[in-house]
């Protein structure tokens, strides 16, 4: 599949975005008018850093309004046309895409439109250039794909074809499965955008909203199913517009663009077995297959002074199994739950989450995954006789361990010495979830990462109300629930840095007796997160909860939500840095994350933090 993307997805000057889109793997680009425009490179400069860069010049956009006009607009549109096809030249560019009429049509007629085409096609010719005829969503008399493509069929010219672009099918809710009738030789360009679904105007809809395939809720397998059994065999290139993407760095908006399209061949590659007809003239790149992620192994918070961790740690039943042997770092378990405190270049900082362990089926195998997804490696130093990990970088920096799963303990932690001796077992069996802040700018990156490389899929998301305004989020999860990650996109006021990346973030304990371990817990002088009275006033009158039980779990600070498949019980910590830790209790199929108490937490973290910015 040869790849594309349109420049008007990034931000940058246009060289800039040349460089970045070489840099993530495209094999070319489409021309946004504007960029060129305001580009002080000529064309012939801009041609010559592109083949320098390994890149094609794929298409030249847009070119508006032009067909269903009176004659004497028709001439104005084609010396308009001419002058293009002179510069396309120039740029090396041999396809132009010419978007259906939505100002300055006035004529509803087919034929006319298509001998309107007819005649630009017919003067394209002499300049080598081809036509890609669009139906834009909006479009005044031609919205449809299906009605641009009975023009192009009538103006019966070889320089004149179609664009198909998902977002101005799938928008609309048009069946793509007629991509398949159409002639692949006439289906000159494909460009794909996924989008949320929202209610608004398609039009601002599509100007401020696409996204990259697999980060909304378009079906862009299905359409890459009927265009490879239509045998085009053409680029594939996205074009997206989003206010987000066009602030952010251009280098990593495009290896997240590069990522979505790998990720899209692969499913598209499925899809095509599964069905069992999908034979077409184009390739798809297939990635290593890797089973979920089965458990976690570990989480890890980096810290300078580690010594309120190790008391958060120890006051929830951890004991600390030793150092490690070269490195300042300690391992702390429970019942086979490890937590990592890391020291290592941490100097003068805060307390947070730095890595997640994850136990893989086959570490080797979801590294090469990863990688191949774009994923940036790192390197974690080891000694000749240490274990080796396969490490990657998820996009807000933390690490990512994909460890080997075995029965037992991981050979890794033979590394650290011999600490405390194993406790009697305890409450905590598990680590249930880990909470990620996420900047605002990169959140439908991340999402895709985690389902992309790690196979992790996507639960509905919620906002959640907090003193700062809406927090809103979206759990990551294996399919039998051993994994999941919940990433939170947090206001921007959270932090001095204004993107949300100071939300605090933590990680959530299972056991089996939230009571006992609270009781404990409090023994042992943890400093539970308030919870206000209000809070309990309400809890009673909608559970109508026993008066004993209410009166406990006011007594130590626990919140408490039910549903239809159980209950659940849970506390938090005071938050020591940037991390906080959650116990909780699931009894016996309940499978939230107790939603109705995270306005209660946020508040109270709120109002118990120094800054107010937690």
């Amino acid at each position: 599949m040869r790849t594309s993307i349109a420049t008007v997805c990034l931000s940058g000057t246009l060289e800039d975005k040349l460089r970045a889109c070489a840099a993530a793997g495209f094999d070319g680009v489409e021309i946004f008018e504007q960029d060129l425009v305001v580009s002080p490179s000529s064309p012939e400069e801009i041609r010559a850093l592109a083949s320098s860069l390994g890149l094609t010049l794929d298409l030249y956009q847009p070119f508006r309004d032009f067909e269903g006009v009176s004659e004497d607009l028709l001439e104005q549109n084609l010396r308009r046309a001419e002058a293009k096809f002179r510069l396309m030249q120039r740029l090396g560019i041999d396809t132009m895409l010419v978007c259906s009429n939505v100002a300055t049509a006035t004529i509803d007629d087919d034929a006319v439109a298509a001998s309107q085409l007819r005649s630009m096609g017919t003067l394209a010719a002499r300049y080598g250039i081809r036509l890609a005829y669009e139906a834009l969503a909006w479009g005044r008399y031609v919205s449809d794909f299906e009605h641009a493509w009975r023009i192009v069929e009538l103006a019966d010219h070889p320089n004149v074809g179609t664009c198909l672009d998902s977002f101005h099918i799938l928008s609309r809710r048009w069946d793509p499965a007629a991509i398949e009738k159409m002639p692949a030789e006439k289906i000159f360009f494909v460009q794909l955008a996924d989008a949320p679904e929202l209610s608004m105007d398609v039009l601002s809809w599509s100007r401020h909203y696409r996204v990259f395939p697999g980060e909304g809720a378009f079906d862009l397998v299905t359409f890459m199913g009927h265009l490879v059994r239509s045998g085009y065999n053409g680029p594939v290139s996205l074009e997206i517009f989003n206010d987000v993407f066009r602030q952010a760095a251009e280098e990593r908006t495009a290896v997240d663009a590069m990522r979505s399209l790998i990720r899209l061949a692969e499913r598209t590659s499925l899809h095509l077995a599964e069905e069992g007809n999908g034979k077409g003239r184009m390739e798809l790149a297939t990635l290593p297959g890797v089973g979920e992620p089965l458990g976690f192994s570990f989480a890890e918070v980096k810290a300078g002074d580690p010594v309120q961790v190790r008391n958060l740690l120890h006051q929830l039943g951890f004991t600390c199994q030793g150092s490690h042997r070269t490195k300042a770092v300690e391992l702390w378990t429970q019942n086979g739950v490890r937590m990592i405190i890391n020291g290592q270049q941490a100097t003068g900082l805060e307390p947070g989450i730095s890595a997640i362990g994850l136990d893989v089926p086959d570490a080797a195998a979801a590294a090469s995954r990863a990688l191949q997804l774009k994923a940036t490696p790192v390197s974690r130093r080891s000694q000749a006789n240490e274990e080796v990990l396969q490490v990657v970088a998820a996009p807000d920096g933390t690490e990512i361990i994909l460890c080997q799963a075995t029965e037992g303990e991981p050979a890794w932690s033979a590394e650290f010495g011999t600490g405390s001796p194993l406790p009697a077992p305890g409450p905590v069996t598990a680590i249930d979830h880990v909470n990620l802040s996420q900047p605002w700018q990169h959140f439908d990156e991340a999402v895709l990462f985690y389902d992309s490389t790690l196979g992790l899929s996507t639960r509905p998301s919620v906002e959640v109300p907090s003193p700062m305004g809406l927090v809103r989020s979206q759990v990551m999860r294996s399919s039998d629930g051993a994994v999941r990650i919940a990433l939170n996109i947090a206001p921007p006021v959270f932090d001095d840095a204004g993107d949300g990346s100071g939300y605090p973030q933590h990680v959530a304990f299972a056991c089996t007796d939230l009571i006992s371990v609270a009781r404990t817990a409090a023994a042992r002088g943890l400093e539970f997160l308030p919870v206000p009275g209000n809070y309990y006033e309400d809890l009673d009158a909608r559970f109508g909860l026993d008066p004993e039980f209410l009166s406990t779990l006011r007594e130590l600070n626990l919140l408490y939500d039910r549903d239809g498949d159980g209950e659940f019980l849970h506390f938090y910590t005071s938050t020591v840095g940037n991390v906080f830790f959650e116990v909780l209790e699931r009894r016996p199929f309940y499978e939230g994350y107790g939603a109705p108490n995270a306005p209660v937490r946020l508040a109270s973290q709120f109002l118990t933090s120094g800054t107010a910015r937690s």
